[in-house]
């Protein structure tokens, strides 16, 4: 896919890959499959808004090239995702992929969990009209989200964000014994844990994600991940994504039981989402959301207007590698991103430094407050701040209107801003620190205006 290299917004993502046109949001089906990585993801085709939801695919054999494939999944007419196929995962059943995911019916309706079958590798899907699961005839949950399937101790199990009327966020808990049949056990995990409470406050959660993770102690850790919404949100999901590490054991009747023992968030910006996990043994690999920005005076961003007229809205991030370091999730790039960096524009740089659309800053040492501004004639505006010491280390990756900071044994920093026209980039370094610049680009592809 390469429509990234003549698109008309300068502020389209040139490395991060999406189709031109149309709304896109929570990645979905992560999925690896044949020698290639397979992310689906909600979309709108047809226009930049959220509206009548798709799944659409994109496929890699490096994490770097990414080619679009077919929409794999639409709304089906007169069917249990009539008005939408929303967020889900993709497993295997007896040899055969299946996405499981929550189909709406009605514009009030609560989503219920409906399947989708490959029929030919991944690029082509039939859907099932039987609901696997309906919502729960429990009187304590008031909404439900987003189905993920696990494995523990050789059984299946699935978990659902969900809503109570307690007002607390909770996952259901499913046996899957048959993935046509779903068996409800009840609610199984709350916002009334201290640490969740801490740590993941919402009113529901969304996109829940339960994986194994490596843990430089040798523990046997598990990370539970999930969206924090809350009814004010309206797309602009600024509680973000959090999290807790924690112990899996089987509790009555054979049923997992989830213990936190710490926690924190996914991510440190405003602008990161729905994230998913692809469980690859020992490098699980996580993607997100990351929605536009509306304008505002505090901050500039880009109106409904806007948007449709460039004809496209959100952006997935770069893959990102999981592990646990000192009871604390650590998110680095993945290593497959090395591969964008062309020409090297500063070694060893202090002070202050321009950098181009696409490029990559990896900063080290030094005692003070990185700053990544925006500047013009007509004045400058803070895109990312941070205070750094000692042995502080950060990679920042320019993409047009995305900014992902990675700070090294912890969790990044996801922005999106909109350079206006004669603004350039400026990263300011505090005493003492020293960066290393590279402009990006896509293998085998030439920047603007180079030869």
């Amino acid at each position: 896919m390469d429509t990234a290299a003549n698109h008309p917004d300068p502020a389209f993502p040139r490395l991060h890959s999406r189709p031109a046109r149309g709304w896109i949001s929570d990645p979905n089906g992560l999925s690896y499959a044949d020698g290639r990585y397979h992310v689906f993801f909600q979309c709108n085709p047809d226009s930049a808004r959220h509206h009548m939801i798709c799944w659409g695919h994109l496929s890699s054999p490096d994490l770097v090239r990414w080619e679009e494939e077919p929409i794999a999944l639409r709304p089906q007419p007169g069917g249990p995702d009539r008005r939408g196929c929303w967020s889900g995962v993709l497993t295997d059943d007896d040899g055969v992929p299946a996405a499981v995911y929550s189909g709406v019916a009605t514009a009030e309706g609560q989503p219920r969990v409906v399947l989708a079958r490959a029929v030919e590798g991944l690029s082509s899907w039939s859907p099932e009209r039987q609901i696997a699961a309906e919502v729960p005839p429990d009187a304590e949950v008031t909404a439900v989200r987003d189905p993920f399937i696990f494995r523990f101790q050789g059984r299946r199990f699935a978990i659902q964000g969900a809503g109570l009327a307690s007002g607390h966020a909770a996952l259901l808990l499913y046996s899957v014994d048959d993935l046509r049949s779903w068996r409800y056990e009840g609610i199984w995990f709350s916002s009334e844990d201290p640490l969740a409470a801490e740590h993941l406050p919402a009113e529901v959660w969304e996109c829940p994600q339960l994986v194994q993770v490596p843990d430089s102690s040798g523990a046997d850790t598990w990370l539970l991940m999930a969206s924090l919404w809350t009814a004010t949100d309206a797309h602009r999901h600024t509680n973000g994504v959090g999290y807790l590490l924690g112990s899996l054991y089987p509790g009555a009747a054979g049923l997992p039981v989830f213990t936190p023992e710490s926690g924190g968030k996914a991510d440190r910006g405003t602008d990161f989402y729905a994230a998913q996990i692809l469980a690859l043994p020992d490098r699980p690999l996580l993607w997100g959301w990351s929605h536009e920005v509306a304008d505002s005076a505090a901050r500039p961003g880009r109106s409904q207007e806007q948007t449709d007229a460039a004809g496209w809205a959100g952006i997935l991030t770069f893959p990102r590698r999981l592990s646990v370091h000192g009871g604390a999730l650590a998110v680095e790039p993945a290593p497959e991103l090395l591969a964008f960096r062309d020409r090297q524009l500063r070694h060893g740089a202090a002070g202050t430094l321009t950098l181009p659309g696409q490029a990559e800053a990896k900063v080290a040492g030094g005692e003070g407050t990185v700053r990544l501004v925006l500047s013009s004639l007509e004045g400058r505006r803070t895109v990312f701040a941070d205070t750094v010491a000692g042995g502080d280390e950060l990679r920042i990756f320019i993409d047009a209107s995305i900014v992902e900071i990675y700070h090294h044994g912890s969790v990044p920093t996801t922005v999106r801003a909109y350079p206006a026209a004669g603004e350039e980039w400026l990263l300011e370094l505090p005493h003492g620190a020293a960066a290393d610049a590279w402009e990006l680009r896509q293998p085998g592809r030439e920047l603007p205006g180079r030869k």
